[in-house]
């Protein structure tokens, strides 16, 4: 197939190729195409990608990213979800012989046999530039799945990328923050303007790595009760952090003054706000109810 030569950052090349093939963006699909050849590198750069990494990227768009990610890496998976950019895709696409396109929709299809026909189980790394709608979804589902994945680069709205890189006690600190610094170690590559997007989007994104850990910071007894903790304790970001988990009474069955003694015996002040603990605190919050339970 004859090499596809066009700049896809170049907002001219990009209406052509879109034109000739019909297609229209979908609002519903969060589709933003970058055009910013700048922001393309940094990325790239950011990913730390070498001759043997495998790469899957989720909303290739119309390849913009793709083709680079190609030019980096050994093997190449692009899992697009809209039907209508299949024939743009094979048209810019069609010349890499490392690149797999994949249509479907990332939240539904089986990780771990898409890892196991495309990369022969080997490890991986997630680079996209992500719908916002559904940011924190795709995001989670990597680090929780258990699949092979040794970084996310992902390209989100500002406001995500703040939650996940903030530190306790700020504005941005919450939930995604301690969940996500459990399974890896955020990190800001760039800030991206919308205006390097087609179409503009209403707000300015981010480009954050989370590079996978090889063990969580911090040991818990059970981890579902430790999210469980964590859900509670910013489900109320005004109240006290005592009152917060007394919405752990339906699942674990302590009343508050149990929970209260649970606070005290690992030495935290139960007038304190979720918003102030370190990931740290929360496991030794989550083993301390845990110690009761199996007494009890």
């Amino acid at each position: 197939m004859e090499k596809f030569t066009q700049s896809l950052t170049s907002p001219k090349a990009l209406n052509d190729i879109i034109s000739r093939h019909g297609f229209s963006f979908s609002k519903t699909l969060g589709q933003n195409f970058l055009i910013d050849r700048n922001i393309l590198d940094k990325i790239i750069d950011g990913a730390n990608i070498s001759p043997g990494d495998n790469v899957l990227e989720v909303g290739p768009g119309v390849g913009t990213l793709t083709r680079e990610l190609a030019g980096k890496a050994k093997d190449v998976v692009a899992v697009e979800i809209d039907k209508a950019l299949m024939p743009i895709l094979e048209e810019t696409l069609g010349d890499l012989d490392n690149v797999s396109i994949v249509q479907g929709d990332i939240l539904k299809l089986d990780l771990y046999d898409l890892i196991a026909r495309y990369f022969d189980d080997e490890r991986f790394k997630v680079v996209a530039n992500l719908p916002y709608y559904i940011t924190t979804p795709i995001i989670m589902n990597f680090l929780e799945s258990g699949v092979p994945v040794d970084s996310i680069i992902v390209m989100v709205q500002k406001e995500v990328a703040q939650r996940m890189a903030a530190q306790p006690c700020s504005k941005d600190y919450g939930a995604l923050t301690v969940a996500v610094n459990y399974y890896s170690k955020p990190r800001i590559i760039t800030k991206a303007p919308a205006s390097v997007f087609m179409p503009k989007p209403k707000v300015d994104s981010m480009v954050i790595a989370l590079d996978r850990r090889e063990e969580p910071p911090v040991l818990v007894g059970d981890k579902e009760l430790f999210f469980k903790v964590i859900k509670s304790a910013f489900s109320m970001r005004r109240k006290t952090l005592l009152n917060s988990l007394s919405n752990l009474e339906a699942y674990t069955g302590l009343t508050k003054d149990a929970l209260r003694s649970a606070l005290n015996a690992c030495g935290i002040d139960g007038g304190r706000r979720g918003e102030t603990l370190s990931i740290e605190e929360f496991a030794m919050v989550t083993n301390s109810i845990n110690d009761i339970l199996k007494k009890d």
